[in-house]
């Protein structure tokens, strides 16, 4: 009950918020389902009048089908281009998952129509196109309707992984529950993603049934049904679309990565620039760290934060450095000449990363460094976020560096989950982030890493040299958070969205309120 009263309490609070992303979310796929059934049907029909074709076309579409989306907006990314986040490729991806049922269900309910008929139809005079508009269609509509009815429901799921690559929707509210631990939010976006699969199943069954062969009346319902149904979608994509797509001539666009931390910093890099600067913004956050520099060199981003350790090993490939100044310097210069990117001032805190144990372990075996948890290693399980498993500055030089060794290789999975496993004693030791608001909720504890081997990873803002042009207030007006942010300070922020559930919007502007 408690549960159910704290669910509805966040749709009464962020009702807004719910209302804009459950139309990003029914945008999304009608606009992939829509392109995959004015593609598909066609592409059936062709096939019933080459058979032979139909079966290296439906394999190549269940290929298409099984491609992990993750994978699949990697590759989108830098062949789309300045389009390559956002909705364009989320709405590719939904497409290419369609296919398979439509194709699939349109090549067989038109070579089930039952061969008397064609040939009564071809004893009556009708040409190819009359037969096909007038009877193999028309009998075989319930079967066609059944794919599309399959495939819009799969997209309706589907479209939650979406959130990744900035093209919004319901898979917002799950990546931040994720992150957050927050079982609140995660259901506030599954709730609504699930309602709108059941919905669209059973509106499309109703219409399935009817159009099913056999009604006496059949020929006329399923011709205005017909009617009713390609209205009704029209008037929805029409009406999200002109909903979502305000024009955007004369905005910048923040993005961020893909936890709390960097979605706090966006916000406030998006509200100093609306306040101070006085230019609209457009937020495309929770991208990862690849996708946000592809995004900011092909001008898709105009700014965003970034850390100058990330920077240095995992963009710019250099082995690490433990010298605060020479490794800003190098990034900074480097990004100038390579990406025509500024790196302004910056933000204050260092958020490296974090080797972490739960507390109660820490104080049990007295373990205050990493080489003081090297003995114990052996017996434990570890997990790590995908990045630190391959990042230079990552696991592989950590093992080297400290002898670490542990009881399996190390699980990799989301970080916001390994938080989770911890804590849950599932495994023994991750790899945070020292600013992280999870720290203090989960009860968990901080390594030192007493043989410097973690590069700094200074929080900065990072400028398309092209804005910084465009809008010479821009800079200035940024720069207003130079040192502002202590290491105590961003875990502070941290918390209040990670532990307290707060919207990292209204922590970004509670604490622009204290600098004023």
């Amino acid at each position: 009950m408690k549960l159910l009263q704290q669910l509805i309490e966040f749709f009464i609070h962020n009702r807004q918020e719910v209302l804009t992303l459950t139309l990003q979310h029914l945008f999304l796929v009608v606009a992939g389902t829509g392109a995959a059934c004015v593609a598909g049907i066609p592409i059936g029909i062709f096939l019933t009048r080459r058979p032979g074709l139909s079966r290296p076309v439906l394999a190549l579409a269940n290929v298409l089908q099984t491609i992990p989306s993750l994978a699949l907006f990697g590759f989108l990314i830098p062949i789309l281009g300045k389009r390559g986040i956002g909705e364009l490729p989320a709405i590719i991806a939904l497409f290419l998952y369609s296919l398979l049922p439509i194709i699939r269900n349109t090549f067989a309910g038109i070579s089930g129509v039952d061969p008397g008929v064609r040939e009564a139809a071809r004893g009556m005079g009708m040409t190819g196109w009359q037969m096909l508009a007038m009877v193999e269609l028309p009998l075989s509509s319930s079967v066609i309707l059944a794919g599309v009815r399959v495939a819009t429901v799969i997209s309706v799921g589907t479209a939650t992984i979406a959130a990744a690559i900035g093209a919004g929707g319901l898979g917002i509210f799950i990546f931040r529950g994720l992150r957050m631990n927050d079982s609140v939010s995660i259901l506030a976006g599954a709730i609504p993603a699930a309602l709108m699969a059941l919905i669209v199943d059973f509106g499309l069954g109703v219409i399935e049934k009817r159009l099913a062969p056999g009604l006496q009346t059949r020929s006329h319902k399923s011709r205005a049904l017909q009617r009713i149904a390609l209205a009704g979608i029209g008037g929805i994509l029409i009406a999200v679309f002109l909903f979502m797509h305000r024009p955007s001539a004369g905005r910048v666009v923040v993005g961020s990565k893909d936890f709390t931390e960097q979605v706090i910093l966006g916000e406030l890099l998006a509200q100093v620039i609306e306040t101070k600067a006085g230019i609209p913004v457009e937020r495309k956050f929770e991208l990862s760290t690849d996708i946000l520099h592809q995004a900011m060199v092909s001008g898709q981003i105009d700014v965003y934060p970034e850390y100058t350790g990330t920077a240095f090993t995992a963009i710019l490939k250099h082995r690490p450095v433990s010298d605060s100044r020479q490794v800003y310097d190098s990034v900074k210069q480097e990004y100038e000449s390579r990406f025509g990117i500024e790196w302004l001032d910056p933000l204050g805190f260092n958020s490296t990363f974090a080797i972490l144990i739960r507390e109660a372990d820490a104080e049990r075996l007295n373990l205050k460094t990493i080489s003081d948890a090297v003995p114990f290693a052996p017996k434990w399980h570890a997990a790590f976020g995908p990045d630190f498993t391959k990042r230079q500055d990552g696991y592989p030089g950590l093992a080297q560096t400290y002898g670490l060794r542990f009881a399996s290789a190390p699980n990799e999975m989301d970080l916001a989950l390994t938080y989770r496993a911890l804590a849950a004693g599932q495994v023994d030791l991750i790899a945070g982030n020292s600013t992280d608001g999870m720290i203090d909720k989960l009860g968990l504890f901080q390594l030192e890493d007493d043989r410097h081997y973690f590069p700094p990873y200074d929080a900065a803002p990072v400028v398309r040299k092209e804005v910084l042009d465009r809008y010479p207030q821009l800079a200035a007006a940024i720069n207003t958070l130079a040192g502002k942010l202590t290491d105590q300070e961003m875990r502070r922020l941290n918390y209040a969205v990670d532990g307290d559930h707060r919207q990292p919007a209204d922590v970004a502007r509670d604490f622009l309120s204290t600098m004023r």
